[in-house]
């Protein structure tokens, strides 16, 4: 019998030495472990950046559209008083008085006029439109009631006369309109919501 037959595991500790050797320390994760993880974290913290930057940029732009808007709110607010004024004055001249009227006294007024619709469309053309709500249902939102008048001939809460207009800037009200509200009427019709509109089950 040889000597490799006789002690058959001589070699073996050597090995397991070897394998031991190319093993990480206990405790320790095999480097690519390490790596895998490590990106995917820092892939997670990049998307979660690259989140947060949009939503800034989207806000930003919002908020830079909003200044653009509104920042002349004020401003619109004092010129609604002076063409509360010329809408005045030219409201005051009726029909009989503009017939009457000598040439230069009606190109006074067609220059009154004028100015007034460029001053309108200057308005409008910075966000700012009129409200007309008369015949309208009254919308606490945006109307201000004044006084109430009976009329059975129209839906109780109509906007039955208008005393000073209303303004909106973008979707906000710049000034809610003066009105007088009917009451004695029918009861208006109830706002439909989707649900009614839908064909009853069969």
């Amino acid at each position: 019998m040889s000597e490799h037959d006789q002690n058959p595991e001589i070699e073996a500790p050597a090995t397991a030495d070897a394998a031991d050797a190319s093993a990480p320390p206990a405790g320790e994760a095999k480097p690519s472990t390490a790596l895998d993880r490590e990106l995917a974290e820092t892939k997670d913290r990049l998307l979660r950046t690259l989140a947060d930057m949009e939503n800034l940029r989207k806000r930003t732009e919002r908020e830079v559209g909003d200044a653009r808007l509104y920042g002349i709110s004020s401003f619109a607010r004092d010129i609604l008083g002076v063409a509360d004024n010329m809408h005045r004055a030219l409201q005051a001249l009726d029909e009989e008085l503009r017939t009457k009227a000598d040439d230069a006294t009606k190109a006074l007024l067609e220059g009154v006029e004028l100015t007034e619709r460029e001053l309108m469309n200057a308005l409008e053309k910075n966000g700012v439109k009129r409200l007309d709500p008369l015949g309208q249902r009254f919308d606490p939102h945006r109307h201000q009631a004044m006084f109430e008048i009976e009329d059975a001939s129209v839906p109780s809460g109509s906007v039955v006369q208008v005393m000073q207009a209303g303004y909106l800037i973008g979707d906000r009200v710049l000034r809610p309109a003066m009105v007088a509200v009917s009451k004695g009427g029918p009861k208006p019709a109830p706002v439909k919501s989707p649900a009614n509109n839908e064909p009853p089950a069969a």
